[in-house]
């Protein structure tokens, strides 16, 4: 964020990090944070957002739009007042910049939780059928991530409870 205080706000919070590392879960409770503070803001999520848009696909250039237009959602929600907090894979540095650039005040939160930690949660299995070939283009088994190069915050969710990280974004972000 270029002014880490809250009186600049909206801000546009950004999870980034693998499948299972907790980011929806952390962007859940940062966004009931917001509204104790009477803070307008909107959730974006990945499953979320696919669920409404299914044809979306997992391919380098299809990510790439589908991050890019979600970044312009957000911008334009900023832009009339309204706090954002997105939790997406968002695998791409490219992406994630044009989002950055988007938008006046970015905090991204790399969520670093190992790869080896978001398969042990996998509920739905991913990581298992991504490794047996059934799906492809699964970010982390097949395709990569890449690390944010300058987060304004990274936080591993391994051993760390939920109230403990999302505090620590909280008081990041100075509300």
């Amino acid at each position: 964020m270029r002014n880490s205080s809250m009186d600049n706000l909206p801000v546009v919070v950004w999870l980034t990090g693998l499948s299972g590392a907790g980011k929806t879960t952390l962007a859940k409770e940062v966004v009931k944070k917001f509204k104790e503070k009477n803070i307008p803001v909107e959730f974006l999520d990945g499953d979320i957002v696919r669920n409404i848009f299914p044809q979306t696909g997992f391919t380098r250039e299809e990510r790439d739009r589908h991050i890019k237009r979600i970044g312009f959602l957000a911008g334009i929600l900023e832009k009339n007042g309204i706090s954002v907090v997105a939790s997406f894979i968002s695998p791409y540095q490219e992406s994630r910049d044009f989002v950055r650039n988007n938008c006046k005040n970015f905090f991204e939160v790399y969520v670093s939780t190992p790869l080896e930690e978001c398969e042990r949660r996998d509920a739905k299995n991913l990581y298992y059928r991504a490794r047996t070939g059934e799906i492809t283009h699964f970010t982390g088994i097949d395709d990569p991530y890449e690390v944010p190069e300058n987060p304004e915050m990274t936080i591993d969710t391994t051993g760390k409870s939920v109230e403990a990280c999302v505090n620590d974004i909280i008081n990041r972000l100075g509300i």
